[in-house]
């Protein structure tokens, strides 16, 4: 119907183009064409106040999947800006008009280098991130034997080698033991850790001295090694908040009399969040199948942190608010073609 209102729109104002006698428009014809345009415009306008009436009622926690390149951060950012654009609301100014803020959070970082599950919460779900930091994670970790670097991952620069053309996989097995159950870890000088306001990482980019953390207590619940292929080893750990893989390679590389970096790290469990059933990838980062996995994702959580209304909460009185705004702007077009 809106193609055939445009071809209908269209015809009516070229049609005074092409007159050869240069004869003046017909006035009720463009009147015509204008009203028509405006109502699709003022359907189209409706349907995006509905998505941004539904967007700002969502709460609750979800999980997308994070690629490599991008920080959490700037992934949520990224997010944030596609729902916003689809409901209509691209811009900071339209959201201080409305007096309405999208709030969104991500719960757990992951390293720019990494990928993975990363979980979000939206709205009031955002409340609810403080135990997905505290909460089990399961990794894909690879190792590289031989190398340190400074980052103790790929990004980084190497530090230091050392042979490891004697280790084999049962010295890799015997030295993962020590590393299991409740065990004393030093942080990693790169890392999302703050001094002063700001991040460790961001510090040690700009050359600033950086002291190193003391050893905190973190949980290992399980590691098990899945793959040895010199100087590679693929790890699989699940373990609890605060731990950090980069270390945990790191201090196995040195246990083993060498040294070893993280080659790729893969975030595959978080919380009850899944990377193959739950992280949603980024064309499927859309209002409708957000709302779809807020419920789904609801069923997951316990009944402490479950929302009685799992999906998409609407407030009439907010929904009538956009459509109040979106007609009275319809409203107004239709009075202008009037006086054509």
């Amino acid at each position: 119907m809106a193609a055939a209102e445009t071809e209908v729109v269209s015809s009516l104002i070229a049609a005074p183009a092409s007159d050869a006698a240069g004869t003046a428009a017909n006035p009720a014809a463009v009147a015509a064409a204008a009203v028509v345009a405006s109502g699709t415009r003022s359907q189209a306008q409706v349907s995006k106040a509905a998505l941004a009436a539904k967007l700002m009622s969502l709460n609750g926690v979800f999980a997308v999947h994070k690629p490599k390149g991008p920080t959490s951060a700037e992934l949520l950012n990224r997010l944030k800006e596609k729902l916003l654009a689809e409901a209509g609301m691209p811009t900071p100014e339209w959201n201080k008009r409305q007096k309405q803020t999208l709030k969104i959070g991500h719960g757990g970082t992951l390293d720019s280098a990494a990928q993975g599950v990363l979980v979000v919460g939206i709205g009031r779900g955002t409340k609810m991130l403080s135990s997905m930091l505290s909460g089990s994670k399961r990794y894909i970790a690879i190792g590289e034997l031989g190398k340190a670097t400074d980052t103790l991952d790929a990004t980084g620069k190497v530090t230091d080698e050392k042979p490891y053309d004697k280790i084999t996989h049962e010295d890799i097995e015997g030295v993962l033991q020590k590393f299991t159950g409740n065990i004393m870890q030093v942080p990693p000088l790169y890392s999302a850790l703050k001094k002063d306001g700001q991040r460790l990482s961001t510090l040690m980019k700009r050359g600033e001295a950086v002291e190193a953390r003391p050893a905190r207590l973190v949980t290992v619940y399980s590691i098990s090694l899945q793959r040895f292929q010199p100087p590679l080893f693929t790890l699989d750990v699940e373990c609890g908040g605060g731990f950090y893989i980069r270390s945990l390679v790191s201090d196995i590389g040195r246990e083993l009399s060498s040294c070893a970096n993280v080659l790729e790290l893969t975030r595959t469990k978080q919380g009850p969040f899944t990377l193959g059933e739950h992280a949603l990838p980024e064309d499927r980062w859309t209002i409708d199948d957000i709302a779809r996995s807020l419920e789904h994702c609801s069923s997951l959580l316990p009944d402490e942190l479950s929302f009685k209304k799992p999906r998409s909460e609407q407030s009439s009185d907010q929904a009538l608010s956009y459509e109040y705004i979106t007609l009275s702007e319809a409203k107004r077009e239709e009075d202008a073609t009037k006086t054509l």
